[in-house]
Parts: structure tokens; C-alpha cells; sequence
């Protein structure tokens, strides 16, 4: 008996071990899936810090103008296989994989649990980049991310600002979203295909991006850190060119509230609406109306 209580408890836990690999090479092959789609060659930079290394997919011409594309929440930079190869005919894009999310980063140093922590690694990773000036494109709490560190941000050092359907930058969140999204709030672990059919409306979703999706809630992330709205007199004093996209169909918030609060903060700012898309497909759904409307705007002709 005392033998066999020794050994069950080792092999539980490499069943769980076995099962861990297995899902994390899952998550893995189907991450790789999606870089492939980019479209063009794909150069992926390990950048290290105090929070531990980053990993950042970058596309397009060296010594063109840098372009950084943040992701939404629990996502990573695969998300912008739609957009990566149409945005890099013109810039170098950087797309880093939010330390935290579940993507290639590994916060193996001090741990993120802050907004100023993820700040903070943004800035070290622009300067490790050597990125001096740059413009930024943000998707939901990226695009959150992107706009505080843009308020934070030596003057100059960031061109233009683009906003997809950003959350916490001048609403908050629909309470029918909360509400919906509580489950898995309460269990991350277990995957959101419920509140993805609400807020997608049901619409079909790229199979590709759905997959990696569900596999991001088996592998282990860092502390959900959420966004807060900027006061109103940094948004007034922002001078750079803002763009705010917002999907027509979004039900994370109230998109007419988000656009009448950006035209009456930003002083320099074009709010556009992409027609018949949700918040977590604005991305991908009609990539090639994003695209050129991104591309107008970050070459001053939109």
C-alpha cells in the first residue's frame, strides 16, 4: 500500500504534465498556422527585459517607417495575419506578443500586475527595438495600451495613432457585455464560445483564428490588467493624428458614446466606422477595407 501511495501521485502528475505539453504544442502549431497566413517573410525577435523576454513578429522593409501593432486582450500578434503583409508595403511592422497573454512572450522575470508595469515594458521594448519614432495601431485593450503609453510618450516620438474599436479609452464597458462575459471571468480555464457566439452575433469566424482562440484559454497567462479611461484633459492635449475605428457591430460598448467622446476630446481626430463587423472581428472580417483605410491614414492621405 505505501508503495503504491507513492506512485499514483507521480503519475497523476505526469498525465498533467503530458497534457499540458500536449496542449501548449496544440496552441503552438495553430499560432504558427496563422504567422504562415501573414504572407510575407515573417522575422520573429526574442527581446528580453526585467519582465522577462518578448517576443516581437516583425515584417517589412528595415529602414522603413516603423509601424507597432498591439493586440487585444488574451490574444497575440498572430491576430493580424489579415493585415501584416497590406500595412508592411509601406513600413516595417513590429507586432510583439503582449507579455502576459497567451502567445510567445514569457514573463518569467518580475511579474506584470499593473497598468504601469505593462507601460513600462512597452517603453523598454520600443527603446530595446531602437524604435526612436514610430506610429501605433491598437485593437481593444491594445488599443487602450497603445493610447496611454502615447500620453506618457516623449513629444515626437509617436507619429500617428490608430484605434480599433478601443475599450476603456472613452467608454466603459456595456453592461450586457460584462454580464455575458462573467463565466468566464470566473473560469478562464474553460474558453468563451458562448460570449464570442453573443458578441460575434453568430457570425461565422475565420476557423484558423477560432481555433487558436479556444486554445489560448489552456495555456497559462498572467493577471488580467484592465484599462482605465484617460482624463479628459490628456486627451485634449494629445497632439498627435488619431484615427478611431469603431465596428458598426460591436456590443462591448456603445459605439455612438465612443465616437461623440473622441470627437469632443482629441483635438486631431477622424472617427470611421467598419460597417457590419464585430468587436473581436474587426481585424479580419473585411481586411481589405481596414487595410486601406489604415494605410490612408498612416501615409497622411486618410
Amino acid at each position: 500500500m505505501h508503495a503504491r501511495s507513492q506512485a499514483q501521485p507521480g503519475a497523476q502528475q505526469h498525465a498533467a504534465t503530458g497534457e499540458a505539453l500536449g496542449a501548449l504544442g496544440a496552441f503552438d502549431a495553430a499560432y504558427d498556422t496563422l504567422i504562415a497566413r501573414w504572407g510575407v517573410p515573417v522575422e520573429a525577435i526574442d527581446v528580453p527585459s526585467r519582465f522577462g523576454t518578448t517576443r516581437v513578429n516583425a515584417c517589412g522593409a528595415r529602414d522603413a517607417p516603423p509601424l507597432v501593432l498591439l493586440h487585444g486582450g488574451r490574444a497575440n500578434s498572430a491576430s493580424w495575419y489579415a493585415n501584416a503583409a497590406a500595412l508592411a508595403r509601406t513600413r516595417r511592422v513590429y507586432a510583439p506578443d503582449t507579455i502576459g497573454d497567451p502567445g510567445r512572450s514569457r514573463n518569467t522575470g518580475q511579474p506584470v500586475r499593473t497598468r504601469q508595469d505593462l507601460l513600462d515594458w512597452l517603453t523598454h521594448l520600443l527603446n530595446a527595438l531602437e524604435i526612436q519614432r514610430a506610429d501605433l495601431c491598437g485593437h481593444s485593450f491594445g488599443a487602450w495600451l497603445a493610447l496611454a503609453h502615447t500620453l506618457r510618450a516623449p513629444r515626437g516620438s509617436i507619429g500617428r495613432l490608430a484605434l480599433l474599436d478601443p475599450t476603456q479609452c472613452f467608454a466603459g464597458f456595456a453592461p450586457a457585455c460584462l454580464w455575458h462575459a462573467l463565466p468566464t471571468m470566473l473560469r478562464p480555464t474553460r474558453g468563451d464560445d458562448a460570449y464570442l457566439r453573443w458578441e460575434t452575433r453568430g457570425a461565422e469566424i475565420d476557423p484558423d483564428w477560432l481555433a487558436l482562440h479556444r486554445l489560448s484559454a489552456t495555456v497559462p497567462t498572467g493577471k488580467i490588467i484592465a484599462g482605465r479611461k484617460p482624463k479628459q484633459a490628456d486627451l485634449r492635449a494629445l497632439g498627435v493624428p488619431v484615427l478611431v475605428l469603431l465596428a458598426e457591430r460591436s456590443r462591448v460598448h456603445n459605439i455612438d458614446t465612443v465616437a461623440k467622446r473622441a470627437s469632443r476630446t482629441l483635438r486631431h481626430v477622424t472617427v470611421d466606422t467598419l460597417p457590419a463587423v464585430s468587436h473581436h472581428m474587426i481585424p479580419f472580417a473585411q481586411p481589405e477595407t481596414l487595410n486601406k483605410k489604415l494605410a490612408g491614414f498612416f501615409t497622411g492621405a486618410g
